[in-house]
């Protein structure tokens, strides 16, 4: 990476104020002599003490400084501190010095015409925009201060940028209309990241312009501004419309972006390069004698895109010393947008993981209604070790489960990916949710010694309208009543998952319809500005708060009732990742379930058909007679085909009819396609042809095998 620093070491005679190292910003000054009382005085004159010396190429140099030990000498130097800032107008007023704001000298080149009226004082405000000068005098320059004060400026504007447009609409506003009257940037299309090595040709495109307005201030501007406005269309915006170019290797273009520096365009490399950026024809619309920079963007490691800068043609053209500028402004701007690029990456990686590492959508449970919440610890940490789920069990249960691993970092996430994954495996099995709890202690202490977090697994039965409880070191949960009251659920606090060595204990609590059961992480409650209890009574009090509102008889709606929780954070209440999982229970009333016991026999079939025809007659589904007898046969035949004990049988009507056969043999069926000589193991196909779903669940006594039928 070519680099451009700014040096702010005096220029030592015969360096080339233009090269890239030990280069001061400035502007040519032509050297002058100041009249005194008793006639023409030199540098040492009484006038001449303390002021800066004319420099060989004519610039103002700065005063020399003295090194620790020594004593100033020569030509203008002074151990006074009226005359240690450095440049005239910095320097504090002296008997020596009755005029601190005397008239600039004539820039160079520029001799007084014979005969021409004596030179008047130029005012502060005819120097910052040009008006009210007398007709023909050039604009007069600035001083080299200035452009080291606009480059520290210009950059930290650029630096305060954090995605990528911030970036790139701060180098337009930092350098329009101080620097130029226009400029356009183009980046690659698309952005490499990183040390990806970019596939294909290298496409530029337009990502922004700027010029300046009809009406502006710029009191204060590096550039003076002449009286009369012109068209903007003088300077080629309207024109340039090319949005698309492909830098072609070997190319004029390609060889100016390689060489990093910024040129005038019309050297010959630009004139030949603006062509391929702009478009054929274009290029005509760019002023000519050097009013116009074209400067690469260079990252880390490659070429970004360039910049335009334009300035019309009846303003001052750019100076040698621009072109450093130029450079200071391409290289900030180029390193600023590879860190955008990085951290764009790296946010859409986090969001990523974060959205895997939770549930999509909430599945559709019988008997119960689910909502939850996730809200990140802040836009710096968008990803955390809080999660929920819900997984469906047989039997048309539900497993709800909130877990918060310590800290908000990839590693976090990481293991609560892992942890959720265990947990997800473990429901399936069907264990009790105190084993859940202990193999997930044991995962934990697998993947390292020093993984800690703290889980809440509830079991809910929509059917005896129950919900076991389990939990590892997590605030406890709050169930909201139909009527109004919201409780907190006394259930053991056990200790968090990762320690090991702990049993925990699981309790079995009513869960009546209508009421809404409300399993959270830490961060809602527990903050900088509140402990934990505290936090978690706020929360009774907001949900008791909210079911009011909807009066005794009808439970608040799930969403809103979600956004009202998250509506009592405070300010100063987002430490941590929340989580939040909300279950509305509506259970299934007892005369919608039908439940039996058949023998192992073969007449257990014939015996499950005429139980579920007279079970569809009371519930008024005669038209499903036929498909659930011809299905509850095939399943039932195949239960009791292997099985030992009495088998179970079991209709749910909820939206849909629910079949549900158990048996104590673990192996779980599998469809497969039946030869045309076998003589069964259709049984499934026509259960899967037929149903609207089925499936197959493996219990620690046995399994259950189900089929959905819509009414």
């Amino acid at each position: 990476m070519t680099e451009h620093p700014t040096s702010y070491e005096r220029p030592q005679p015969g360096v080339d104020p233009a090269e890239a190292r030990g280069a001061l910003l400035r502007t040519p000054q032509p050297q002058v002599q100041t009249q005194g009382p008793q006639g023409p005085q030199g540098p040492q004159g009484p006038q001449g003490q303390g002021q800066p010396q004319p420099c060989p190429r004519g610039g103002t140099a700065l005063p020399a400084q003295a090194r620790a030990g020594e004593t100033p000498s020569g030509p203008g130097t002074s151990t006074s501190k009226e005359h240690s800032v450095n440049g005239p107008e910095h320097a504090q007023p002296t008997s020596a010095e009755p005029d601190p704001h005397r008239p600039r000298p004539t820039p160079e080149g520029i001799p007084p015409q014979p005969g021409a009226e004596p030179e008047r004082a130029v005012s502060a405000q005819e120097r910052r925009t040009g008006r009210g000068l007398p007709p023909g005098r050039p604009m007069p320059m600035r001083r080299d201060g200035d452009r080291l004060r606009f480059v520290g400026a210009a950059t930290r504007r650029i630096a305060r940028g954090i995605d990528l447009d911030e970036i790139v609409m701060g180098l337009c506003r930092a350098t329009v209309p101080t620097f130029s009257d226009a400029i356009l940037v183009y980046l690659r299309d698309p952005l490499p990241v990183g040390d990806e090595r970019p596939v294909g040709p290298v496409v530029l495109r337009l990502r922004r312009t700027d010029r300046i307005p009809e009406e502006r201030d710029t009191d204060g501007g590096f550039l003076p501004v002449p009286v009369p406005e012109p068209d903007p269309a003088d300077i080629g915006l309207a024109a340039l419309t090319a949005e698309l170019c492909e830098v072609r290797p070997g190319g004029a273009l390609n060889e100016v972006l390689r060489g990093v520096r910024p040129v005038f365009a019309d050297s010959p490399a630009a004139r030949t390069a603006l062509p391929e950026l702009l478009g054929e024809g274009n290029e005509s619309h760019v002023p000519g004698a050097q009013h116009a920079i074209l400067a690469p963007l260079r990252g880390r490691r490659r070429v970004i895109g360039a910049a335009l800068f334009l300035r019309r043609p009846e303003r001052l053209a750019f100076e040698a010393d621009d072109l450093l500028v130029a450079a200071q402004l391409a290289t900030h701007s180029a390193l600023g947008i590879d860190k955008a690029v990085l951290y764009g990456r790296e946010a859409y990686i986090a969001d990523e993981l974060q959205r895997t590492m939770l549930p999509e959508n909430l599945p559709s449970a019988t008997g119960v209604r689910l909502a939850s919440r996730y809200l990140p610890a802040a836009e710096t940490a968008r990803v955390g070790g809080d999660w929920y789920d819900a997984i469906p069990l047989p039997g048309s249960r539900v497993a709800l489960v909130v877990g918060d691993v310590m800290g908000h970092s990839m590693t976090s996430a990481a293991i609560m990916g892992q942890l959720r994954t265990t947990a997800q495996t473990l429901a399936g099995l069907d264990l009790p949710p105190q084993e859940v709890l202990h193999h997930l202690d044991e995962q934990a202490q697998r993947l390292g010694s020093d993984r800690m977090a703290t889980c809440l697994y509830a079991v809910y039965d929509p059917v005896s309208h129950r919900i076991t409880i389990a939990n590892a070191g997590h605030p406890p949960p709050v169930l909201l009543h139909l009527g109004g009251r919201a409780e907190v659920l006394r259930v053991p606090a056990g200790a968090p998952i990762g320690v090991g060595g702990v049993d925990f204990e699981a309790v079995e609590l009513d869960a009546p319809a209508g009421a809404t059961l409300l399993l959270y992480t830490d961060g809602l409650v527990e903050s900088r500005l509140r402990d934990v209890w505290t936090g978690i009574e706020q929360l009774r009090e907001k949900l008791a708060a909210t079911a009011q509102l909807t009066g005794p008889d009808h439970p608040p709606p799930l969403e809103a009732l979600c956004d009202e929780v998250l509506d009592m954070l405070g300010p100063g209440d987002r430490d941590d990742d929340i989580a939040l999982l909300a279950a509305r229970f509506d259970g299934i009333a007892p005369s919608d379930v039908a439940y039996w016991f058949l023998e192992p026999e073969d007449a257990a079939p014939g015996r499950a058909r005429r139980l579920a025809r007279r079970a569809l007659a009371r519930w008024g589904l005669e038209e499903l007679t036929d498909s659930v007898e011809l299905l509850v046969s095939e399943v039932v035949t195949n239960a009791v085909r292997y099985a030992s004990r009495p088998v179970t049988l079991r209709l749910l009507r909820t939206d849909v009819l629910r079949c549900e056969v158990g048996d104590d043999v673990p192996q779980l069926p599998r469809l497969r396609q039946a030869r045309a000589t076998d003589e069964g193991g259709r049984g499934l196909y026509l259960v899967n042809r037929l149903a609207r779903r089925w499936g197959a669940t493996r219990l620690s006594t046995g399994k259950v095998v189900w089929f959905e039928l819509n009414r």
